[in-house]
């Protein structure tokens, strides 16, 4: 696929809830098929310097218990290794975060021949201003341009992750998220001008800034 908006297009997505630790969550799950074998997409996902090559730098210890952190980015622990099918790591923002803003994500992933379906689910705790402000986009759109970015370091591209969600691409990208997002809320039963309020915050939080 080379136009951008086939790659977002690629994406099945889902909202729903999830009891973790830190108590009564929001989800969205993504669903994506790769054109790679199983053994790549988990080494892609799992081994940091290719993380780095679609993501941003991590350090830390990758491995089951282990502590890792993202760049100027989002840091915790991983709680669960299973190669090459499960990983499930928490994710936390900030130097002091609370209980509370712990959330979760979890990516399995299942073979067919030489290719591979991701499905990618990250669970948080969040209050029904900011959900009702921002909806699943605040979370769901930045998984998208990641797994995007996913997708073409599979394919062999070379491009820098720090600095491509600037791109004029990576922008129409994230429009094109948004709305599937507002459209996957409202699958999930949310009001229709709730759904836009939604849309609008997530649109001025990735598309406007």
């Amino acid at each position: 696929m080379d136009d951008i908006l086939d790659e977002v297009n690629a994406f099945a997505r889902t909202v729903g809830v999830k009891k973790i630790p830190a108590g009564d969550g929001r989800t969205v799950l993504v669903r994506r098929t790769y054109a790679a074998d199983v053994y790549d997409v988990w080494d892609a996902i799992t081994t940091a310097d290719r993380i780095s090559r679609w993501l941003v730098p991590v350090s830390g210890g990758l491995r089951l218990g282990g502590e890792y952190q993202l760049k100027d980015y989002a840091g915790g622990t991983i709680l669960a290794c299973e190669p090459p099918r499960r990983v499930k790591i928490t994710w936390v923002y900030g130097e002091d975060p609370t209980d509370a803003d712990v959330s979760e994500v979890e990516v399995r992933l299942a073979p067919s021949g030489d290719r591979t379906t991701l499905v990618l689910e990250h669970a948080a705790v969040v209050s029904d201003e900011t959900w009702e402000r921002y909806g699943p986009g605040a979370t769901g759109v930045g998984w998208d341009l990641g797994l995007v970015a996913l997708g073409r370091h599979l394919r062999g591209a070379e491009f820098d992750p720090e600095t491509w969600e600037n791109e004029p691409d990576a922008k129409r990208a994230a429009a094109h998220s948004v709305e599937a997002w507002g459209a996957a809320s409202a699958a999930a039963g949310t009001p229709a001008a709730t759904v836009a309020k939604q849309v609008a915050g997530s649109m001025e939080f990735w598309v406007a800034t």
